[in-house]
């Protein structure tokens, strides 16, 4: 306070007053500067301290030397999201590929005709078509051993003759012309055979006809009239002579055998069958199925072995084949039930049960064959 006076009474307190707050705000400037560097510098750790502390850490699995040690094994399978498992296939389905030539196929003990065609994914009458040779066009000739023609495609198999012509052939299997000159297994180039109408084929070259059907050769039997039954003897030595009158069918018909299902061919016009094959597993004996009397009893030439045939009087005619015995003769009056033959066996024929013999059956209203599921019970 004495030296504040002592400067007051010099005229130097203003003076004193402002040298001391500019000197208060520096000191004040550089003590606040110090205090915030001191500050981050306590803040901050050293580049080393913390290298060090990195170190001291526990490592959560071990390390490996690149030089000494064995690196573990990759396993892919950790890669592999759940739900997602992936396992290769070891089997690769080729893709089918169109087949336009034809093939050889031995038959074999068990196959019909029916089984055949869905071997190859054929229709049946194209199995008869492209083996007439073979079968005649009659079903029941199929034995097993034998050599068949398979086509590639549904249709008919043609051999030309001298002096065939691409329109002809189309014409007679109902087919196009355009279609067997472009079929790729025909092999005939349109450049090289020229005009269609012109086109004449080498006598001996087979052709494969797509889509062509043909008419089957005739085996159907006839209508036997009771009056004349002898217009029959086309069929073979079983034809009547003259015969008298009979009962007349109900028109109501029942099962020609105990088994009252088919165990071979069923009616197949198609194929060029017309009637149904029922077997005698238990009792052979064939039956008629309605009243009538016989117009045909004996042996047929087309394929029908013993046969026996029963003209019904009202229109209807029923037909009864593959009999190894005839209990009735022509001219027999016989009643609904009565037995006809005995059944025979499958020894020509695959296509039933083996050992069990069987009856061919058929039914004719008015002349026409008619499918007797739709009348029997």
């Amino acid at each position: 306070m004495a030296a504040w006076e002592g400067i007051s009474r010099l005229g130097l307190a203003e003076f004193a007053f402002r040298l001391g707050t500019h000197v208060l705000l520096v000191t004040s400037i550089l003590v606040v500067a110090w205090g915030l560097r001191r500050f981050y510098s306590l803040a901050q750790v050293e580049p080393a301290s913390r290298r060090s502390q990195a170190l001291a850490l526990s490592l959560p699995t071990p390390t490996y030397s690149f030089d000494s040690a064995e690196l573990p094994l990759f396993d892919v399978r950790k890669l592999e999201r759940p739900g997602l498992s992936r396992q290769a296939s070891l089997h690769t389905d080729l893709p089918s590929r169109p087949r336009y030539e034809t093939i050889q196929y031995t038959t074999q003990e068990g196959d019909t005709l029916v089984t055949v065609s869905e071997k190859f994914g054929l229709q049946p009458e194209t199995i008869l078509w492209a083996n007439q040779d073979v079968f005649q066009d009659l079903p029941h000739n199929f034995r097993s051993g034998q050599l068949l023609t398979i086509l590639p495609v549904d249709g008919a198999f043609h051999r030309s003759s001298a002096g065939d012509n691409l329109e002809a052939v189309a014409k007679f299997y109902h087919a196009n012309p355009e279609a067997i000159l472009s079929y790729p297994g025909n092999h005939l180039r349109p450049e090289e055979v020229g005009d269609l109408t012109n086109l004449v084929f080498v006598a001996g070259t087979w052709l494969i006809i797509p889509g062509g059907t043909r008419d089957f050769v005739t085996w159907k039997v006839p209508e036997i009239p009771r009056q004349d039954p002898a217009i029959a003897k086309i069929l073979g030595s079983g034809a009547c002579e003259t015969i008298g009158d009979g009962p007349i069918g109900s028109g109501n018909f029942i099962w020609p055998s105990d088994a009252r299902y088919v165990n071979g061919y069923d009616y197949l016009p198609q194929a060029n069958h017309f009637g149904i094959d029922v077997p005698g597993e238990s009792d052979p004996s064939a039956y008629a199925v309605d009243s009538g009397v016989v117009v045909y009893a004996g042996w047929n030439e087309w394929g029908y072995g013993n046969l026996v045939i029963i003209n019904h009087g009202n229109d209807w005619q029923t037909l009864y084949a593959n009999l190894s015995e005839l209990y009735v003769i022509c001219g027999q009056t016989i009643w609904q039930g009565g037995v006809v033959g005995i059944m025979g066996g499958p020894a020509n024929s695959t296509a039933t049960a083996p050992g069990f013999p069987y009856l061919h059956f058929e039914m004719m209203f008015k002349g026409s064959p008619v499918n007797p599921h739709d009348y029997l019970p």
